[in-house]
């Protein structure tokens, strides 16, 4: 795989630009695939308990979570459309009839100005830590997914965080950008730059271990799966299994992290919708401490299914469809290397 061309291709035979275009269109697939789900969950959420006017609710695309806000009472908003739905395939066949196929897709453009950058990041620095852990490891090399998966995780995360905040104070408040401008620099002067990056803990506390251990599960997979099929390369089969049978590993372990990093986005949420200080004791171990409380130990894994029905799928199509991406560009790269020899041999 290795060989000189015009543009630094890296070990795994494919240049870190070509790396995020695959993450890019995986991304973008993925996203299209997985967001008609969550606009049925939520419809359907809308349609048992009404959202008021500042409610947050969580919208997932298949790549993050965002937070949305309830805009003004607006009744004919997308997540407060008219209709009576009595399931999940009923409210699919009716949004279909009465709104149009596009409906299934609704608020899903402004969430991926920041999912598919953030899942781009992501990727890339993956497959380039990954490959540069493996050198340096040696012995180790088989635990290079895990730390790469985290590090990378810890970086994406920490570049978005402060864009998701921003995103949520122009969606509740509707500020000008100067408006906005003003007024995260007061609430800089006032609570310091770590402001910016609230609400990050919980998200590394479930985000991190997710992908440590859905990257190190996912190797492991890909690499039994070729041996007991014997093949070399992978195939578009083998790399969705192994996503979809390490996402739902990965997703299980880390449930009680989403379930308090959910209840604390949400109220973050609601605090700057409503313009209110943030300064609230809502540490992890205190939202953890709460849920109990209220709902017993089985609170922390409240939304089991759900969350393995959206998250199996989302890492099955996001994976396989990178790695078919990775395989396209290496073929080509193979090809331009090859063709000035050939026409020299001739």
């Amino acid at each position: 795989m290795s060989g000189q061309s015009s543009a630094p291709v890296a070990s795994s035979g494919i240049t870190p630009l070509q790396q995020m275009v695959a993450s890019c269109s995986g991304a973008i697939l993925t996203s299209l695939f997985v967001t008609p789900l969550d606009v049925v969950k939520i419809r359907l959420q809308a349609q048992k308990n009404p959202f008021p006017k500042g409610k947050c609710f969580v919208y997932c695309n298949g790549l993050m979570d965002h937070i949305c806000v309830c805009e003004n009472g607006n009744s004919k908003a997308w997540y407060k459309a008219p209709g009576h739905f009595s399931g999940t395939l009923d409210a699919f066949v009716k949004i279909v009839r009465r709104e149009g196929i596009k409906a299934l897709w609704s608020g899903l453009p402004p969430t991926l100005v920041m999912a598919v950058p953030a899942t781009v990041i992501y990727f890339t620095c993956y497959d380039q830590l990954c490959a540069a852990l493996r050198v340096r490891m040696d012995t180790y090399a088989e635990e290079a997914p895990l730390l790469a998966g985290a590090i990378a995780r810890v970086g994406s995360a920490t570049v978005i965080s402060p864009l998701e905040l921003i995103r949520t104070k122009l969606q509740s408040q509707k500020q000008s950008y100067r408006e906005l401008t003003d007024c995260i620099r007061s609430a800089v002067e006032a609570e310091g730059w770590l402001s910016l990056w609230r609400g990050l803990g919980p998200t590394l506390l479930r985000d991190v271990p997710f992908s440590a251990m859905y990257w190190y599960n996912y190797e492991k997979g890909k690499s039994w799966l070729c041996q007991r099929y014997n093949t070399t390369e992978p195939t578009f089969t083998i790399t969705f299994i192994s996503g979809a049978v390490s996402g739902s590993i990965a997703s299980i372990v880390t449930l009680p992290f989403d379930v308090v990093k959910t209840r604390r986005q949400v109220e973050l949420g609601e605090l700057q919708a409503k313009n209110l200080s943030c300064r609230v004791s809502s540490s992890t171990f205190c939202v953890m401490s709460r849920i109990v409380a209220q709902d017993g130990f089985s609170g922390l894994f409240a939304g089991f299914l759900p969350r393995l029905i959206k998250v199996a799928p989302a890492c099955a199509i996001m994976i396989s469809t990178y790695e078919f991406g990775k395989a396209f560009f290496r073929k080509h790269n193979q090809e331009r290397i090859l063709r000035p020899l050939q026409t020299s041999n001739t």
